[in-house]
């Protein structure tokens, strides 16, 4: 029986838009959703930081899980950043998600004063990361590793147990990363379950997590998913190239659950892309669409 599907809402974090963000984020809590999810740019000064907004946002709220939709971690030193998770789980009961990602604006990245890293290196240091953050958290001994991008000598790990971690992993490499240490899979650009991204890379993270001895359904999935939520049916639910445009809550109902299972999604998190007033968006996405999904996974 597949299990009750994970629904989030990613509305935006810019800074002009502060008391709005902070004010979606409580109506997504008291309307049941499971993820609020912000984006990691810390480049770009237009945007809250993905953490500090995260911290505040989990401290005004009771239920729902902060997600960054994906942690920059060329920016954040995986040492500090670990810190960062384990100090939000404990001080929110657990409410939080890491999503890592090996960095994919590296132009961006390096006005930051980080050296750039070629695809490769930006993979092994994607995994040192992910290995460092998991030793370092869920307690033990103290943490001495010696990697090629990351050198830590008699850490502490925090006695907080380590949060699940999401990747949004594009090629080959850094999908077998996402097989052996991860949790949960966010593929690239938005790609849903009738991609060509998710059809070639989920192949690639199954046969990882066995050859490391894990089994395949321990990494779920969970797909960013933008798109309008209108009042009345659309003609058409998906454009020229296949992509999903949106629809009724009855066109998302049935699309969404067939995801869940016809295509083992676990999770759906919601991009707006029309001018509807984001608090009526969010309202359909979650007073709506989520329990009718949930519903009719159910009873199957």
């Amino acid at each position: 029986m597949p299990q009750t599907p994970l629904f989030g809402s990613a509305p935006g974090a810019e800074v002009a838009r502060a008391h709005e963000v902070l004010g979606l984020a409580v109506q997504a809590d008291r309307s049941g959703l499971d993820l609020f999810s912000v984006s990691d740019h810390p480049y770009h000064g237009v945007r809250l930081d993905a953490y500090a907004t995260l911290g505040v946002v989990l401290g005004a709220t009771s239920r729902i899980a902060g997600l960054a939709n994906v942690s920059n971690l060329p920016s954040r030193p995986a040492p500090v950043l670990a810190r960062t998770l384990t100090s939000l789980s404990a001080l929110s009961g657990g409410r939080i998600v890491l999503g890592a990602g090996a960095g994919g604006f590296w132009d961006d990245i390096t006005r930051l004063g980080r050296a750039r890293l070629g695809p490769a290196a930006a993979v092994r240091a994607f995994e040192e990361a992910l290995t460092l953050i998991r030793a370092l958290s869920g307690g033990g001994e103290p943490v001495t590793f010696e990697g090629e991008h990351y050198r830590v000598t008699d850490l502490e790990p925090a006695d907080v147990p380590t949060p699940p971690i999401w990747t949004g992993s594009l090629g080959p490499k850094s999908l077998a990363v996402t097989g052996r240490l991860a949790d949960g899979w966010i593929p690239g650009h938005a790609s849903d379950w009738l991609s060509e991204r998710f059809r070639e890379g989920r192949p690639l993270i199954d046969a990882a997590a066995l050859a490391a001895g894990r089994s395949p359904a321990d990494v779920v999935t969970v797909h960013n998913l933008p798109g309008r939520i209108t009042a009345r049916p659309l003609d058409r639910v998906r454009d020229e190239d296949g992509r999903w445009i949106g629809g009724s809550v009855a066109q998302w109902t049935e699309e969404l659950t067939g995801a869940v299972l016809e295509h083992g999604a676990a999770g759906f998190i919601h991009f707006n892309t029309d001018d509807t007033p984001l608090p009526v968006a969010l309202g359909r996405w979650a007073e709506e669409i989520a329990p009718a999904v949930r519903e009719a996974v159910a009873g199957h």
